[in-house]
């Protein structure tokens, strides 16, 4: 048995657990191991969980797990441990790491942690419906009933269709409350619930309300349970995105240790 160090954080109400790993201490840390840390009974729970790695080509890397063990890329996330990496000392305020899914560049201003995102070339249709790959696959769907009930419900029909049931896919319900301002609730794979936020999610819907809509606003504000996002971007050809940038309030929690 373990003592693991920890930190928790939370992205607009998504939640994760943060552990520093620059010395490879909790390189044995298997899905097993995420799964019990993120129960929210028996553990210490959240929506994920980040291993802050060494990485020769940047300032770190962000090992991130869902709450299921599954690794994925996850925006929140991401912005969670720009600001506990600046608690570390790893950087004064702007980075450069990598994910998953590439490198991206992070930075803390204020009360605000944005990171900028991978560029997205497609947007397609689905049926009534979007999906699209904005680091994590989202499906995307105009929808006025936010309730909890209703995502749920709505999530695990999609998520769990013939369609996605083999790779799963993240599922956003997209209320318009303005032509630069959204709203939505979003089911995630790996966490197989409703969360609070989601990062991915949320430049998902900014950029399938810009693509349906043909605005001129380049900045949407996405309303999200756990509090305010904005996406920002730039529009190329159709369904083309590039220079997104995620923002938002990212925060410590608290901190302290559990044997695993």
């Amino acid at each position: 048995m373990t003592r693991i160090h920890f930190s928790k954080y939370e992205g607009t109400g998504n939640d994760f657990i943060l552990i520093d790993n620059l010395n490879g201490t909790y390189n044995f840390l298997s899905e097993v191991h995420v799964m019990k840390l993120c129960d929210r009974k028996l553990g210490i729970g959240a929506d994920g969980l980040i291993l802050i790695n060494s990485d020769a080509s940047s300032d770190f890397y962000m090992d991130f797990f869902n709450s299921d063990g599954s690794k994925s890329f996850c925006g929140n996330g991401s912005r969670c441990a720009v600001q506990y990496t600046l608690s570390l000392g790893i950087h004064k305020g702007e980075t450069k790491f990598r994910a998953i899914d590439g490198f991206h560049k992070g930075t803390v201003s204020d009360n605000s942690v944005s990171i900028e995102m991978n560029d997205v070339s497609t947007i397609t249709a689905h049926v009534d419906d979007y999906v699209l790959d904005t680091g994590s696959p989202h499906y995307v769907q105009y929808n006025d009933d936010l309730s909890s009930e209703n995502t749920i419900r709505k999530g695990k029909e999609i998520r769990y269709s013939p369609s996605f049931v083999q790779n799963g896919i993240n599922v956003n319900l997209l209320q318009v409350l303005a032509p630069d301002q959204i709203k939505i609730a979003t089911y995630e794979r790996g966490v197989e619930d409703e969360t609070q936020s989601c990062g991915t999610g949320a430049t998902a819907c900014a950029l399938v309300h810009d693509f349906v809509s043909n605005s001129t606003f380049n900045k949407i504000q996405v309303n999200v349970k756990g509090g305010v996002l904005s996406v920002s971007f730039k529009r190329g050809s159709k369904g083309n995105y590039s220079q997104i940038v995620l923002s938002g309030r990212a925060k410590f929690v608290f901190s302290g240790t559990i044997d695993c």
